[in-house]
């Protein structure tokens, strides 16, 4: 293994120690907030909603509940653990390794991305022991997951990056990220919602992550998925590229 691979794979290693390290807070709280979903909405809400195009309603909302899982925690990790870095001032000595800036990204990135993983996994074998979930185009399925885990991974270091304090953090997962997921058909099918905030809803971009993961369970083609994966594949890449180029040029990261 040569100096650059062990250097990369020991940048991966502390990001997944530092969540392991907490795992009542980082994996725990998380996978019991998704059972609590799935008990509440899906056991007393469904027995009164009945099916949602014609689905089971627990099982019409677990798609968005995997996604809304990895998608939080690939976004909390990667923003926390940057900011607790920048605060404590450790950054700089990674900023003066041999690490390359590529490198420290994608450390950052990849642990947040399998913190999402690991939570989102274990909510789908939980789903799958309860109720009968289908995986209907699962090698359309995986790669749509994959993407949306690192879109919020960049996410999450962009808003890591730009933010000062650890309430900066907090106003964007709360006001932002959080009422966007929530609003954007995790509990609901966006067709029954009345006029306007049915057209209002289709201006929300994770409507259409939810209906990728949707579709790749449920086969529900709710809009152009080839259409929404470019896309989406488009944006994960410029935000990868913005994070990259702020990397290199050590924004809000140097003292």
């Amino acid at each position: 293994m040569s100096p650059d691979q062990i250097r990369f794979i020991s940048l991966i290693r502390r990001e997944v120690n530092r969540f392991l390290k907490i795992k009542r807070q980082t994996l725990g709280a998380p996978l019991l907030e998704t059972f609590l979903y799935i008990s509440v909405f899906g056991a007393a809400l469904g027995s009164r909603v009945g099916t949602l195009q014609g689905f089971d309603y627990v099982v019409f909302i677990i798609p968005g509940l995997i996604m809304m899982s990895w998608a939080t925690n690939a976004f909390a990790n990667t923003s926390s653990s940057l900011l607790q870095q920048k605060f404590q001032r450790s950054i700089d000595d990674q900023l003066s390794s041999p690490a390359a800036p590529h490198e420290l990204l994608l450390g950052f990135s990849l642990g947040g991305f399998l913190r999402g993983m690991i939570v989102s996994s274990i909510t789908f074998l939980v789903a799958v022991l309860l109720v009968d979930l289908p995986v209907e185009h699962p090698f359309f399925l995986i790669p749509s997951l994959l993407l949306v885990g690192f879109f919020f991974a960049q996410l999450g270091v962009l808003i890591g990056l730009r933010s000062e304090q650890f309430d900066d953090v907090a106003f964007y997962q709360t006001f932002i990220i959080q009422p966007l997921i929530f609003l954007g058909g995790v509990f609901y099918a966006v067709t029954l919602l009345p006029e306007p905030w049915e057209t209002i809803s289709h201006f929300n971009p994770v409507y259409y992550m939810i209906s990728l993961v949707r579709f790749g369970f449920l086969g529900i083609e709710a809009v152009d998925v080839w259409l929404c994966f470019g896309a989406l594949s488009a944006a994960t890449a410029v935000l990868f590229s913005v994070n990259l180029r702020l990397f290199r040029r050590g924004y809000k990261l140097r003292a």
